[in-house]
């Protein structure tokens, strides 16, 4: 009499790489629930500081993992997952903030008549660490300062910061998940850093003279 096959299990052991190739093999929901639950703290948080709004950082968490679906048979199994898995939220992130940008500026141009009415602006509700690491702010209005500074920067400077400072990865990683040169990494961030510092001075020195 022939043995039943046994029902597949997986387990903490299982690498990200095995389970996401076996889920592109089989389409198990089980493997891909596995792989979501195992990076849902890690991408939300960081897509939580990356746009500062929970909302948003909900939507683009399930646009991220939808797209991990949707592009898991072409993943090269002879990579590692979790630069794969940011640089989808990396650019997802990148294109609803330019969305959010665009429908800021539509609603600035459409003011509500009631303006006790209306929800904080996207700006408003950004929160974010201090631009120098040697120098954390914990006032709400500098961390909305910051999150605008960052964001002047533009996208291929405000990601670099947020992957490396705010979420503490390696230059090596940080450059794997944007497909640039880790010279790159370092020079944009030592570029991006010396802006912020500079435009954090020039705020300081302006409110200081404000004051008098």
């Amino acid at each position: 009499m022939k043995s039943q096959p046994t029902a597949l299990t997986y387990t903490i052991e299982d690498s990200d790489e095995s389970l996401l190739t076996e889920y592109a093999r089989t389409g198990d929901r089980k493997l891909f629930e596995t792989l979501m639950r195992r990076y849902h703290s890690e991408i939300y948080g960081y897509l939580r500081r990356f746009l500062g709004r929970d909302d948003l950082a909900e939507d683009v968490f399930q646009t991220t993992f939808l797209q991990i679906h949707l592009k898991c048979g072409q993943f090269d199994p002879i990579r590692k997952v979790r630069p794969w898995l940011y640089a989808i939220a990396t650019n997802a992130a990148i294109d609803a903030q330019r969305r959010a940008k665009r429908n800021r500026m539509t609603s600035l141009d459409h003011p509500a008549p009631n303006s006790q009415s209306r929800t904080a602006s996207w700006g408003d509700q950004l929160a974010s660490p201090s631009p120098d690491p040697a120098a954390i702010s914990q006032s709400q209005e500098e961390r909305n300062w910051l999150r605008g500074a960052v964001e002047s920067l533009g996208d291929s400077y405000a990601a670099v910061i947020q992957l490396v400072y705010f979420q503490g990865l390696k230059y090596r990683e940080a450059a794997e998940i944007l497909s640039i040169p880790v010279g790159t990494v370092k020079s944009r961030l030592h570029s991006a850093v010396a802006k912020l510092s500079d435009q954090w001075r020039e705020r300081k020195v302006g409110s200081t003279i404000a004051n008098r």
